[in-house]
């Protein structure tokens, strides 16, 4: 038992600096995916536009902290205002509109930090097919997404997926199309659940963190290889299956406006049910309960998005559409990711680094990195 807590203690120390590292060119990690929230609304003869932007989305590209202390104050922000609209707008463009800016100026605290709040009109309108240009933060966060919701004149509600890669985008969930007979556009919530999986670096992390072991034994005398594949096609089965199942009861209950989670405890709570995942690697803490703590923690990672829909408080119909296409995007990623790792760590399992380099050192790094996480998404709720 000494020898084994030293096993682990020494993958720990030799994970850290490498972890640390990783911290350093990435600061992007330390967050959720980035999204904007824009909500277009015809007012008589007019489009009226309001748009949420994350301060800490801003000073990637404006350096709103103008004194560098890495905390925002108001003043910062009041005047770097100008700035910050004549940077949006120009990333904003739906045709024929000419936009008026309100010369109000507005912060909100989301559940992710502090947002400026931006709003502005223009003698125009959004129809259906009317594309919106978005290409905000596109110079240096490709993975950043607007998600607008669009209200028509004849009471009927879009949700659309914006992607600065692609500023003219079209891709929406609309709540009568089957009535309106409007073809599902090339980008789609289906394709973003895949992209969300595969750039959303802390389910990816939970979910590796769930393989690791999976093509090992755990005995009394601590972790060993399986003997066939089998052994290790099960285990992951059953991994999948429970993230599926997780995800789908937490679309149903978003969906139906039954239970939600305020993203202000979803995204802590993430970071941390990857550190306590890892750490069940080094150490049991879990048994044979392991299989009901994987779902409950699914259940956290599912809210993620669907808290994210939920800012635009859309319809339940679009609202469950658009969600059911997210999840079931999401679940083919990770299909995709399940399929491609396991083979390798199979390979891989019985040779003699395994253990300590690959399920321990990968576990510990896990929990720093889960950690640091953790500390970085509480910051922001303390601030502004």
């Amino acid at each position: 038992m000494l020898c084994a807590e030293r096993g682990w203690r020494a993958a720990l120390r030799a994970a850290l600096l490498p972890a640390l590292m990783m911290f350093a060119p990435a600061p992007a990690w330390a967050h959720k995916p980035s999204d904007s929230y824009l909500v277009f609304k015809p007012q008589a003869q007019e489009l009226g536009v309001r748009w949420d932007i994350a301060l800490r989305d801003l000073d990637t590209v404006l350096e709103l902290d103008a004194n560098g202390d890495r905390s925002l104050t108001w003043g910062e922000v009041k005047a770097a205002w100008p700035a910050i609209e004549a940077y949006a707008l120009k990333r904003l463009v739906v045709p024929g509109c000419e936009w008026r800016v309100d010369p109000q100026r507005a912060l909100e605290k989301r559940g992710d930090g502090v947002y400026a709040v931006l709003t502005f009109s223009a003698a125009c309108a959004l129809t259906r097919e009317g594309a919106i240009g978005y290409s905000l933060l596109a110079e240096v966060d490709a993975t950043h997404r607007g998600i607008a919701r669009v209200d028509h004149a004849d009471g009927s509600t879009e949700v659309r997926l914006l992607d600065p890669t692609a500023p003219a985008s079209v891709a929406s969930t609309t709540q009568d199309a089957a009535k309106a007979g409007s073809a599902e556009p090339p980008a789609s919530f289906f394709a973003e659940g895949v992209h969300h999986i595969v750039t959303g670096y802390d389910h990816l992390l939970f979910l590796l963190c769930l393989l690791l072991p999976a093509v090992l034994r755990r005995g009394e005398r601590g972790w060993g290889p399986v003997e066939n594949w089998r052994e290790a096609f099960l285990p992951v089965l059953g991994i999948v299956t429970l993230f599926t199942v997780a995800h789908s009861i937490t679309l149903a209950l978003a969906a139906l406006g039954i239970f939600t989670l305020p993203g202000w405890f979803v995204e802590p709570a993430i970071a941390l049910t990857i550190a306590v995942a890892a750490l069940d690697n080094l150490r049991p803490i879990f048994g044979r309960a392991r299989a009901f703590i994987t779902f409950g923690f699914g259940l956290i990672h599912g809210f993620g998005f669907a808290g994210v829909l939920a800012e635009l408080e859309l319809p339940a119909a679009t609202f469950g559409w658009a969600l059911l296409k997210f999840n079931l995007g999401l679940e083919a990623g990770q299909i995709v990711i399940v399929a491609t790792v396991v083979p390798l760590l199979y390979l891989g399992r019985a040779r003699g680094g395994y253990q300590r380099w690959v399920l321990q050192a990968g576990s510990a790094t896990a929990i720093v990195i889960a950690l640091g996480w953790f500390v970085q998404r509480i910051v922001p709720l303390l601030n502004l």
